[in-house]
């Protein structure tokens, strides 16, 4: 390791604060990345800052002139991809540009990250703190077996844990979806190893000067440094997604120009398309690239006239690749599945192909069960209950031909049948294994449609990513023409059906399931597409399965088999590039929006916080607050928290609200009693969340006049604790933002 120095001059342009410039779009996650933390309180360097010689250019106050760059290397490819001819090279033409795809959406990413937070000149605290909310929570295990004497005793530290949900001990690794934690920690220490081994430096440290009286900090930056290798694994993962996409839109429109046009549509709706850039460590950031992976091998699958046992052993294995990194993978997998089947409904699956890719996603299921150490949530999700109520639909085929009814009357009893049958069935098997963690998902759902509230429903709700879908996220789609482009494909694809189905129906008696129709991918992706315009209008952080399925619908404009009539009279390659000409207007204005923004992160109250709990108390001093927070105090602090912002457990929403009592109307005596029981010695006030409200009805002491009516037009606890602690707490720190308060003890 090298020592070097390199000052942060405050006499540079100062980088513009987060609040004058644009900031990131709401997929980028209000919640988990809060604006205020990326300001000015730290400018940039002045053009003399520099590293070791010849490592780094100077910096100044605007983003690096990547965009020119980047928007060249589109144009070239565009350009390539045009001038392509079938040939032997076919195959390993069509895998180059992939290749330059994936190269392009790392870069692009990394630019926006380093642009945004400037990770590189950042302390290791400051990294960790701008790990916000869950994602400091998944980066400390990985911190955890990282520092741990050997890489089998981090993981069992990790499922023998102590420090998160105290004083209960738990195994993180069933409860959290931490194997990716897991093996880029494995692969982080191989990798420092192997390097310190040959004897190939992997990291450089440089004091960083920061002015205004603060103290200067150590700054590493390489793959030698835990936090840098974690992002850097992700942003490649998530540039390999991108060459993904290339192949999956050339495969299903089956021209290369698909596959540009399906790249190209993610970068003109990036913000959009993705929040990896802003929110790293998330579990989407893992899982998803497999999920694009997953559907391009049901496309293969549906499109081949024969089964291939490898490509249903692949489709398995990304099924567990998918699933096994995010909790929430199991309610997508049951949108698909609902797909499949409605297409098998239809006629343009057989039974066959259908049972074999049901017998795949059920034993990834089983796979996952025992890899989460057999995580009943699983078991008895409704992703399960269908798996399982499909298989005994299409057992029982030779009943439902046997029915004397019409074709459309048989498709109507297939539906309703998976659709009771699912739901009954979940209700059966949550009762028998006593699993309600999974209840908040029904209440959320139920909130979006009725009037029914709780606390738990409030705290989702409340928050701008778990809303309905903002108005203006049509109107962006539509000013890429990413709208009427994806919505001229589905009109195709809709009136090819209603040709084939109008036959079908006519024909009262014709209930034979062989293959009547060609091309069922093609109507699977307008049902997938279906259903996930109804999580992303629902949900409005869903949108990042719509929206890259838009741009993959996209690539259809270039199918043969939907507008051949077309290329019949016109060029194709003239159509597409006066589309994506047309696009790049909106497309280029809204990555130079990406490019432009540049900010530097800061919380100096919370580093403050942290210190001063690092020296101050003791390590088995147990706190409570807000989730965010306790995250970050777990992270940096590894001091044992009674709470954290993994809410998919119903023990844990319980402890919430009586940590989140604080925030509520009620006797300081009956909050402190409750706090006891759960052994907590100090509790970190933020009287922010005591007065702030993203809409109405959304304050903290409101969402609890919905949980505590008794309780109504009191005064909220929090008001009076800011003002005098006593008699029940001791105020033992406190600065601009947090104040904490340590439980007196009778």
């Amino acid at each position: 390791m090298v020592l070097q120095a390199r000052s942060k001059h405050r006499d540079a342009a100062p980088r513009p604060p987060r609040s004058a410039r644009s900031s990131p779009p709401p997929l980028s996650g209000a919640s988990e990345v809060d604006a205020g933390e990326l300001g000015s309180e730290r400018t940039p360097p002045s053009p003399g800052r520099r590293g070791a010689a010849g490592r780094k250019g100077p910096r100044a106050g605007t983003a690096a002139p990547a965009p020119d760059g980047l928007a060249g290397r589109l144009a070239a490819g565009l350009h390539w991809a045009l001038g392509l001819r079938r040939g032997r090279g076919r195959t390993w033409s069509t895998l180059l540009l992939a290749s330059f795809a994936a190269l392009l959406h790392w870069s692009h990413i990394t630019h926006l990250f380093e642009n945004d937070r400037h990770f590189s000149h950042l302390s290791t605290l400051e990294r960790e703190m701008a790990f916000r909310t869950e994602m400091g929570l998944y980066y400390s295990y990985f911190k955890t077996i990282v520092e741990a004497p050997s890489f089998l005793n981090g993981v069992w530290m990790i499922m023998n844990d102590k420090l998160t949900e105290y004083p209960l001990v738990i195994n993180t690794l069933k409860r959290f979806n931490l194997y990716p934690e897991v093996i880029l920690a494995s692969w982080y220490r191989i990798y420092t190893k192997i390097m310190d081994l040959i004897g190939i430096q992997t990291k450089i440290c440089w004091t960083v000067t920061r002015g205004e009286g603060l103290s200067p900090i150590e700054s590493c930056e390489g793959l030698g440094d835990p936090a840098c290798f974690y992002v850097a694994v992700i942003f490649m993962l998530n540039g390999l997604m991108m060459a993904l996409f290339f192949i999956y839109g050339t495969y299903l429109s089956g021209s290369r120009l698909g596959g540009v046009v399906t790249v190209l549509c993610f970068f003109f709706n990036h913000g959009e398309c993705t929040r990896v850039m802003w929110t790293p460590p998330l579990r989407e950031s893992f899982s998803y690239p497999f999920l694009v992976l997953q559907m391009l091998l049901v496309t293969h699958i549906l499109r081949a006239p024969e089964l291939c046992r490898g490509s249903l052993i692949a489709l398995c294995i990304s099924n567990v690749l998918f699933m096994l990194p995010w909790q929430f993978a199991q309610f997508v997998l049951l949108t698909q599945i609902a797909s499949l089947f409605a297409v098998y409904v239809v006629g343009y699956i057989d039974t066959h192909k259908l049972q074999k890719i049901i017998y795949m996603h059920m034993i990834s299921l089983v796979l996952c069960f025992v890899l989460m150490f057999g995580n009943s949530m699983l078991l008895t999700s409704y992703y399960a209950s269908s798996l399982v109520i499909i298989w005994g639909m299409l057992a029982m085929k030779p009943q439902f031909l046997r029915m004397n009814v019409s074709e459309l009357s048989l498709w109507v009893i297939q539906g309703c049948g998976w659709l009771f049958g699912t739901v009954i069935l979940k209700s059966v098997t949550s009762r028998i294994f006593g699993i309600a963690d999974d209840a908040h998902i029904g209440n959320l759902l139920t909130s979006k449609f009725f009037s029914y509230k709780d606390f738990d429903t409030l705290l989702y709700t409340c928050a701008a990513e778990f809303d309905f879908m903002e108005k203006e996220t049509p109107l962006r789609y539509t000013k890429t023409l990413l709208l009427p482009v994806v919505l001229g494909t589905v009109a195709a694809i809709v009136r090819k059906i209603f040709n084939d189905m109008r036959g079908a129906v006519a024909k009262q008696r014709t209930h034979t399931r062989k293959q009547q129709f060609e091309h069922g991918e093609l109507v699977y992706h307008a049902l997938q597409l279906l259903a996930y315009t109804a999580l992303g209008v629902l949900i409005m952080r869903l949108k990042l399965f719509l929206t890259p399925h838009m741009c993959v619908m996209a690539s259809l404009i270039c199918s043969r088999q939907l507008f051949g009539w077309l290329f019949g009279k016109v060029h194709p390659g003239a159509v597409v590039f006066a589309i994506l000409a047309a696009m790049s207007i909106q497309g280029s204005a809204n990555l130079q929006t990406q490019w432009n923004i540049v900010g530097e992160f800061s919380n100096l109250p919370q580093e403050e916080l942290i210190e001063w709990i690092r020296y101050s108390t003791k390590p088995d001093a147990v706190f409570a607050g807000a989730m965010p927070t306790m995250a970050s105090v777990k992270l940096s602090a590894l001091r044992p928290v009674v709470n954290h912002p993994h809410y998919e457990d119903a023990g844990l929403r319980a402890r919430t609200k009586i940590v989140y009592s604080m925030y509520s109307r009620k006797a300081p005596e009956d909050v402190k009693k409750e706090l006891m029981k759960l052994k907590v010695n100090y509790y970190i006030l933020e009287e922010s969340w005591c007065i702030r409200r993203s809409k109405p009805g959304c304050s903290m002491p409101e969402i609890w006049d919905v949980e505590d009516p008794d309780n109504a037009g009191k005064t909220p606890l929090c008001n009076i604790l800011v003002k005098d602690s006593k008699p029940h707490f001791t105020t033992v720190f406190q600065n601009s933002v947090y104040k904490v308060l340590e439980v007196i003890r009778q």
